[in-house]
């Protein structure tokens, strides 16, 4: 897996103290997890591969160095490649891991089961009451 081992480590550092972050080779490239959904990868391909917010999209692809991602010839919507010049500084790195961060986030409430309420009978409940006692 060939991908840029100084950006790795400067992603880690951004991400130091959070404790749902796990690495994973993905992509040909080092995925960072945030709570089991992709944030960023530092790809094989060069720069760093960011999940969006598919609505934020177009308005992120405007900043310098960011492009759309493609892989294999089809266009990935959830996420934007940035070239290195867009994360040159800490300041710019942690902009874009935050980019990622948010979308996770926004991805996993989508992906968290939803509960169903559980409804028992009035007189369930009450028989449940009177063996507590």
């Amino acid at each position: 897996m060939a991908y840029d081992k100084k950006t790795a480590e400067r992603v880690r550092t951004a991400l130091k103290g959070r404790r749902d972050i796990v690495e994973k080779p993905l992509m040909g490239g080092l995925a960072f997890m945030a709570s089991d959904v992709m944030c960023c990868s530092v790809s094989g391909r060069g720069g760093l591969l960011v999940r969006v917010i598919p609505e934020t999209r177009d308005q992120l692809l405007r900043e310098p160095h960011a492009k759309p991602a493609d892989m294999r010839g089809r266009m990935m919507t959830g996420f934007i490649r940035v070239q290195p010049d867009g994360y040159r500084t800490a300041a710019a790195l942690k902009k874009w891991i935050d980019h990622g961060l948010a979308a996770a986030t926004a991805r996993q409430s989508e992906k968290a089961p939803k509960k169903r309420a559980k409804h028992q009978p009035d007189d369930v409940a009450a028989a449940k009451k009177r063996k507590r006692k």
